[in-house]
């Protein structure tokens, strides 16, 4: 059974640091690339960032550039995202998703869409 598991939401203040994780199970790590997405209320869904594994590969969106850092631990099939300097607008409910890299390698493999996704995880960012 392929999971997304993701922890480490909640809530903090402008200026403030969370560390989501994403623990995967069921699929091979390393033949995917880890996303993270977010959707807040009445906005669409937003790619934040992304790492694959096996190459090293990352992307960032640029309202998150300088402020948030994606990691890999491949031991552990888990990703990590290190949010700093917070701000409201980075309220949303997160999700950990998974693209195959197989023919595309890369974060470029979100191009073609995503397999396997999270259930999500709230952060809220209290002005």
């Amino acid at each position: 059974e392929v999971q997304l598991v993701e922890s480490g939401g909640g809530l903090v203040q402008t200026g403030g640091s969370l560390r989501l994780s994403c623990t995967t199970s069921g699929f091979s790590f390393d033949d995917y690339a880890i996303g993270w997405f977010r959707q807040a209320p009445g906005k669409e869904r937003e790619g934040v960032s992304c790492i694959s594994p096996s190459d090293g590969d990352t992307y960032y969106a640029d309202s998150v550039k300088g402020r948030f850092t994606i990691s890999s631990d491949n031991a552990k099939n888990a990703v990590y995202l290190q949010m700093d300097n917070l701000k409201p607008e980075d309220t949303a409910l997160y999700y950990c998703t998974a693209a195959p890299t197989i023919g595309t390698p890369g974060c470029a493999a979100y191009i073609y869409g995503m397999d396997y996704w999270g259930k999500g995880i709230l952060v809220t960012v209290s002005s």
